[in-house]
């Protein structure tokens, strides 16, 4: 196999370590105050910023550079009202029949229940999927390697970024999910991850008070 062409390294900011801690730390802290809302405003959010945050995901690393993430971002009333319908009849479903005892226990803290209004109120709905295999031109498999690593780290890169535009998320995932390929025209090598709900938090806006971790909770240098 011919090796890839390679180019020089773009140009890192000059930076001392105080700047670079102070990047750090302010990075840090503003990402201490994302908390996932459920109550979304009906304030509209230019494409622009949904486009500028998409491109920051897109540039996760991913197995093989092969980039198996795929970004259907959703601002259609219709479309976000059949979305809700087909979810909601997933969750009253896993509510009723499919969730674990143990589950419904961990969640009912939380008060979530199969209703999902901000599936419709919020202005943006992002579907992410990740691709089980690629298709050649011939319409043959290609295998994908770590594609839920590389769509994971590409959607964690994604919140952070809507954050960092000062907009809200929640992180949305109905199971099964299937019914997103059917809705959204997605191909059958593409399986949804999560459906990424996003706008402006409305006013007045209550979250669950929790705590988080601490930083020698989850982490050991040695």
């Amino acid at each position: 196999m011919k090796p890839i062409a390679t180019v020089p390294l773009p140009a890192a900011e000059p930076m001392d370590d105080a700047t670079r801690l102070r990047h750090a730390t302010e990075f840090a802290e503003r990402m201490a105050r994302r908390r996932t809302v459920r109550d979304f405003a009906a304030t509209p959010v230019p494409r622009a910023v949904i486009e500028a945050c998409l491109r920051a995901a897109g540039t996760a690393p991913s197995g093989a550079n092969q980039q198996p993430w795929r970004f259907i971002a959703v601002s259609d009333p219709d479309t976000k009202r059949r979305i809700r319908e087909a979810a909601e009849a997933e969750e009253r479903t896993f509510y009723e029949r499919r969730a674990p005892e143990e589950w419904l226990d961990a969640l009912a803290p939380l008060g979530t229940d199969a209703d999902k209004p901000f599936l419709e109120s919020a202005p943006w709905l992002i579907a992410v999927f990740y691709e089980r295999f690629g298709v050649d031109a011939a319409g043959g498999k290609q295998k994908r390697y770590y594609p839920h690593e590389s769509v994971g780290i590409a959607t964690g890169l994604l919140i952070a970024a809507l954050h960092h535009a000062g907009l809200a998320t929640l992180t949305h995932t109905p199971s099964p999910m299937g019914f997103l390929n059917e809705l959204l025209g997605r191909p059958r090598n593409e399986m949804p991850y999560l459906l990424l709900v996003v706008g402006h938090a409305a006013d007045g806006c209550r979250v669950p008070a929790i705590e988080r971790l601490k930083l020698e909770d989850f982490t050991a240098f040695v």
